[in-house]
C-alpha cells in the first residue's frame, strides 16, 4: 500500500472527544511540501514507538478526511494504521534542514491568509506566517476539568486502555497579541503541545501557578523575543472556518536563533 511521508511540524495539546478519546492533531509538510493534517490520533494510546516527535520524517497510510471540507485535512487509513518513523531534522546550524522546508512559503499579510482562507476554490486551513513585531504575550484563566459528558462516555466505553486516566486539561490559554506587514493587530491563541508542556514542568519547577505562568511567559515572550526569529504555524479549525472573521488558531512556533553562533539555552 502507498504511503505519504511527511515532516511532522505541529502537534497540538491533546483535547477530548467521545470517539477517539485523546486527540491530537498533527500537521506536517510533504515531500512534495504541500501542507498536511491528519486528524484525529489517539496519540497517547499508540504503540510508543510510533509516537512521532516534531520535525521527524514519518511515513503513514492516510486517506482525505470525507467529514472534513478542508483540502489539507486527512486522516488515518484505520486507527490501526502503522506510523513509521524514518528521520529527525535536528538543529544543527541553527535549524537549517527544517528551514528548508519551512520557510519555503511564509506569509506576511494576515488579511489575505483570512480571504484564502474564505475563498472556496482556496480554502486555505494551514500556513506559516511571519509577524512583524510581537506586542505582548498573554494568558487567561478557563474551565480545570474536562466536560463531565465526555469523561462519562469514555468510561463508559473503556477507551483509556488501561491507561489510569486522561491527561489533565490546560487551566489557562495562552496568546500572543502581533502585528502583520500592514501593522494589523490580532490577538491569537496558542494551541500548540509544547505550550502546555511547559506550563505543566513550570507548575513542578515553581511550586505555583502564578510562577508557573511566569515561567511560560519567560520562554514565550522574554526569551523568543529577544532571541528567536519568529513564525507561526497557522492552522483553522473545522468549525470556525467560514463562520469565525479570522479562523486560524497558533498551533505551532517555529523559533530558530537570531544569531547562530550562540546556542538556545532555555530549559526546554
Amino acid at each position: 500500500m502507498d504511503k505519504t511521508k511527511i515532516l511532522i511540524t505541529v502537534k497540538t495539546y491533546p483535547t477530548l472527544t467521545t470517539n477517539y478519546e485523546e486527540s491530537v492533531c498533527t500537521a506536517g509538510i510533504t515531500e512534495e511540501g504541500n501542507w498536511i493534517r491528519i486528524c484525529p490520533i489517539p496519540y497517547r494510546s499508540i504503540d510508543y514507538s510510533q509516537q512521532y516527535k516534531k520535525y521527524d520524517w514519518i511515513e503513514v497510510e492516510i486517506e482525505k478526511n470525507k467529514s472534513d471540507f478542508r483540502p489539507e485535512s486527512f486522516k488515518l487509513k484505520s486507527l490501526d494504521s502503522e506510523i513509521r518513523i524514518i528521520d529527525h531534522l535536528n538543529t544543527d546550524n541553527n535549524w537549517e534542514k527544517r528551514k528548508q522546508i519551512v520557510l519555503k512559503n511564509v506569509e506576511y499579510d494576515l488579511k489575505k491568509l483570512i480571504n484564502n482562507a474564505k475563498d472556496r476554490k482556496k480554502l486555505t486551513s494551514l500556513s506559516v506566517f511571519k509577524p512583524t513585531k510581537i506586542i505582548d504575550f498573554t494568558f487567561t484563566s478557563v474551565s480545570r476539568e474536562w466536560h463531565s459528558k465526555k469523561l462519562k462516555k469514555l468510561e463508559q466505553f473503556n477507551i483509556f486502555n488501561n491507561r489510569g486516566k486522561v491527561i489533565n486539561k490546560l487551566p489557562y490559554k495562552f496568546l500572543y497579541i502581533f502585528e502583520d506587514i500592514n501593522k494589523k493587530e490580532s490577538k491569537m491563541m496558542i494551541e500548540d503541545w509544547e505550550i502546555g508542556a511547559l506550563y505543566w514542568k513550570g507548575l513542578e519547577i515553581k511550586n505555583s501557578e502564578k510562577e508557573a505562568l511566569n515561567y511560560v511567559k519567560e520562554k514565550y515572550f522574554d526569551y523568543m523575543i529577544k532571541k528567536c526569529d519568529l513564525c507561526f504555524f497557522l492552522g483553522t479549525t473545522k468549525l470556525h472556518h467560514l463562520t469565525s472573521k479570522n479562523p486560524f488558531l497558533i498551533i505551532g512556533i517555529f523559533y530558530p536563533l537570531l544569531d547562530k553562533k550562540i546556542q538556545h539555552v532555555f530549559p526546554f
